[in-house]
């Protein structure tokens, strides 16, 4: 149940590079997917992660990028505020990424697309469509555990905006 003023629903779509294949990211996604059904639709897109060398060039990193960058773009619509993970983006804590969320609803924009990149991160011009850059971290993490942890925050969020006691 939504407090009163909020929106009764999102649509956030999470366009990521890669699929999760082990159990354990697959059983966690599950679960906070199933956690945010009473407040929002979530959408994950999953796109091919392309392949590289043990040791790339700098060359390689780039057409690396630009290549999932391609196939990230196929999954961006116009409508949505464009939200990409990079390392170098805003961070906040959970309370003031709730209340960004919340704002942004408010302001009519309920339909979010979060983006995560691939091993070398994402291609500039996905970084120059963000409406907004959020970092989790100066850290660097897989992107399965980011998928994970992604959803973890996004369900923490409705969970401070209607009262709940899972943030504690």
């Amino acid at each position: 149940m939504n407090r009163i003023g909020e929106p009764k629903s999102m649509h956030i779509k999470v366009v990521t590079v890669g699929r999760l294949k082990e159990k354990y990211w697959l059983e966690a996604a599950a679960e906070y997917l199933k956690r945010l059904t009473p407040y929002a639709k979530v959408e994950i897109v999953e796109v091919a992660e392309e392949r590289i060398s043990e040791n790339p060039s700098e060359a390689e990193i780039r057409r690396v990028k630009e290549k999932e960058g391609e196939r990230i773009m196929k999954c961006l619509s116009p409508s949505f505020f464009m939200i990409p993970l990079v390392i170098d983006g805003t961070m906040m804590s959970s309370e003031e990424f709730s209340r960004f969320t919340q704002r942004l609803a408010l302001e009519g924009k309920s339909s979010l697309a979060f983006i995560i990149g691939g091993s070398h991160g994402l291609a500039p011009e996905i970084i120059k469509l963000g409406d907004f850059l959020l970092s989790f971290s100066p850290m660097t993490f897989p992107h399965q555990l980011m998928r994970v942890l992604l959803l973890e925050q996004i369900y923490r969020g409705f969970s401070i905006s209607n009262g709940g006691k899972y943030h504690k």
